[in-house]
């Protein structure tokens, strides 16, 4: 079969398919990029990056909110589930710098409660 001189293929429905499919990408990809919890943390000059093992993060926003590994919760959640974490699990402190020392504070009783000291406290490099 031939095609008659002028006759071709039409792009036109492609083209569209791929605007539409790349408008898709563009809005979930923005979705996932705010689904962080915006936090400031103090800067140290002696700062370092925790070792590469199993962990557990425990974050402190500006408004006191607790989350841990990303989900909101309050200290009576966060009690229960360090008494369920291993002592060897490393759980990293990042706490803005414009939340309360309280907090902070009540926190670290939590973990001091369970004996759990295998912890680090994140700041950011002067």
């Amino acid at each position: 079969m031939r095609l008659r001189r002028g006759e071709g293929l039409n792009l036109v429905p492609f083209i569209d398919i791929v605007l539409v499919l790349l408008a898709i990408i563009l809005s979930v990809s923005t979705f996932i990029a705010q689904g962080q919890i915006p936090v400031e943390i103090p800067k140290a000059s002696a700062s370092q990056t925790p070792r590469n093992e199993k962990k557990m993060s425990l974050i402190i926003d500006r408004q006191n909110r607790l989350f841990v590994d990303g989900k909101e919760m309050d200290l009576k959640s966060l009690n229960q589930i360090i008494d369920q974490v291993s002592p060897q699990t490393l759980i990293e402190l990042r706490s803005d710098k414009e939340s309360k020392f309280e907090s902070f504070i009540q926190v670290l009783n939590i973990l001091k409660e369970h004996q759990h000291e295998n912890f680090a406290i994140s700041t950011q490099k002067d």
